[in-house]
């Protein structure tokens, strides 16, 4: 008998550890291939109330960090593979998403080998346990500073770099107070320089725009960007409105940051909305983290792979 968690709602019940054969496409990186099974694939079996929280289609929650149980881990374990896997989440939920594996090339619809444009920073493990728990295994980068429209935002004076976890559990981008106040305060002034009329807030958001007279564009240039600035120049991680604005009515759009606290553990929590139609890549083989921004700039997307047929 085991704990088991639900991280999003942090309920915590008792499970077992159960074995049985998994079964996952394998694909040479441009084509399915075949189905492979993993005849001793580990998990754990919690009661039917743990799912509470989740999507209502959810099932279960998949595992990608670092554990010995983890998914990545045992496919690792078990073919050898290179210990790297990237995630290349859908906005949709009529549409796939896709987790690979292994070594590339990671190739979408229209032929683009993703693998080939991706930007690398270091990346750092968290594992350690708290009590009678383990925090969840966490990858996390550091950000040297934030930009928006190309400019620097100014920051409380202790951030000499900004911690920063890369999160498929929240939904969007939390921010420790200060940072959260100096980037909103910046992004406001960008966003109603260009012409942009503020609203009112609709929660879980504060910072909220029309958009009346939007006509939609992927890059609309009177919507501020925002870059995660790394260990130079030339390394950064662009997000563009896509991945800022959240649709919260027909004529409001909201920017997708929370405020997290004064306590918040890291500066910046990226969540699974800014993750959307992004290539990210976790190499835990050479510890750098791999990304693009919006695949959507390249045209193509994270539903592009070719998941059925055998000719890209």
């Amino acid at each position: 008998m085991i704990r088991a968690q639900n991280v999003i709602t942090s309920k915590i019940s008792s499970g077992n550890l159960s074995i049985d054969v998994l079964s996952l496409s394998a694909t040479d990186g441009l084509n399915p291939t075949n189905l492979e099974l993993i005849p001793r694939f580990v998990f754990w079996c919690a009661p039917e109330f743990l799912l509470q929280g989740l999507p209502s289609e959810a099932t279960g929650i998949v595992d990608l960090g670092h554990s010995q149980l983890s998914l990545p881990t045992q496919l690792v374990n078990q073919y050898n593979f290179t210990r790297k896997f990237p995630i290349c989440l859908s906005p949709s939920k009529n549409s796939n998403g896709v987790i690979f594996i292994g070594e590339e090339p990671y190739v979408f619809f229209p032929g683009i080998d993703v693998s080939k444009i991706l930007i690398y920073t270091p990346l750092a493990i968290t594992s350690k346990n708290v009590g009678e728990f383990s925090d969840p295994h966490e990858y996390w980068i550091n950000v040297r500073y934030i930009r928006i429209n190309g400019r620097h935002v100014p920051l409380n004076s202790s951030y000499t770099k900004i911690r920063t976890k890369i999160s498929t559990i929240n939904p969007y981008i939390i921010l420790e107070t200060s940072v959260y106040n100096s980037v909103t305060n910046y992004f406001i002034h960008e966003a109603i320089a260009a012409n942009n009329t503020r609203v009112n807030e609709v929660a879980p958001f504060q910072v909220c725009f029309s958009t009346a007279t939007e006509v939609g564009s992927i890059t609309r240039p009177d919507m501020p960007f925002v870059d995660l600035m790394m260990q130079s120049e030339l390394v950064f991680w662009r997000i563009f409105e896509t991945n800022l604005m959240v649709p919260v009515n027909n004529d409001t759009a909201c920017l997708g940051f929370l405020d997290g606290g004064i306590n918040q553990k890291y500066g910046i929590i990226v969540g699974g909305y800014q993750l959307e139609d992004n290539f990210v890549q976790f190499d835990v083989e050479k510890l750098r983290l791999g990304f693009t921004s919006s695949l959507l700039l390249k045209e193509t997307s994270c539903d592009s792979f070719n998941f059925t047929s055998t000719g890209i």
